[in-house]
């Protein structure tokens, strides 16, 4: 069975109603990314961080998978898929997907600001007193800039190992997860899902210039085909 690796991000959110929070003049919900995605931000105001991931908590508690979620799923009928997602959200597993590998952590999880492995599930907001075991602060168990990415070197081996490469509703240019297409093996099919791709086509790489909801659906069809 050929093994097909996924990198997913904010595009195939998008489509679910889900805000990318970064404005064009490069604001999340008019704050500057580091007060609310960053250590520093975090120590500065640890309320403000908290209330801006409530608010994107809440709202993802509101949208469901759309057909790009959907239309994955379905590959594994005849592919071993593999995803890796530099999205916070739960939306591949809701639609049904297996293996999915979180890059930048889970938007529903909370975890302890004293031992960043004790990892728990969370729905409902975080808010300031709200403390692990150890009685320390909680804080939303996602990646935020300047942070390591305890993932990468488990999505670079899957990449290493893909017969086929799907990369869907992200520029690839955020490090270190841009770098992972450099992983996969040298000659095999890559196809780019984009609406405004900002690459251009090679010989093993096909540029599919739609939107997530109408791209993946189309390309998943044709490689159910072949």
């Amino acid at each position: 069975m050929k093994k097909i690796v996924v990198l997913t991000g904010a595009g195939i959110s998008a489509e679910s109603g889900i805000k990318t929070f970064r404005d064009a003049d490069g604001l999340w919900e008019g704050h500057d990314v580091m007060e609310v995605a960053s250590p520093v931000g975090w120590q500065k105001n640890q309320e403000l961080v908290l209330d801006f991931y409530n608010k994107r908590r809440k709202q993802l508690l509101e949208v469901q998978p759309n057909e790009a979620h959907f239309a994955l799923v379905e590959l594994e009928q005849k592919f071993d898929v593999e995803i890796i997602t530099q999205n916070i959200d739960d939306l591949h597993e809701r639609a049904g997907s297996t293996k999915v590998s979180h890059l930048h952590g889970k938007l529903l999880k909370a975890r302890s600001t004293f031992d960043e492995d004790l990892v728990m599930d969370w729905k409902k907001d975080i808010r300031p007193g709200d403390f692990c075991e150890h009685n320390h602060q909680l804080r939303p168990h996602v990646v935020w800039f300047g942070e390591a990415v305890p993932m990468f070197e488990k999505a670079a081996e899957i990449t290493a190992q893909a017969d086929i490469l799907i990369i869907i509703g992200t520029s690839m240019q955020v490090y270190p997860a841009a770098s992972l297409v450099s992983f996969a093996p040298e000659g095999i099919p890559v196809y780019f899902i984009d609406p405004r791709p900002n690459i251009q086509e090679t010989g093993n790489l096909e540029i599919i210039a739609e939107k997530a909801v109408k791209g993946v659906p189309l390309l998943v069809a044709d490689l159910m085909e072949k």
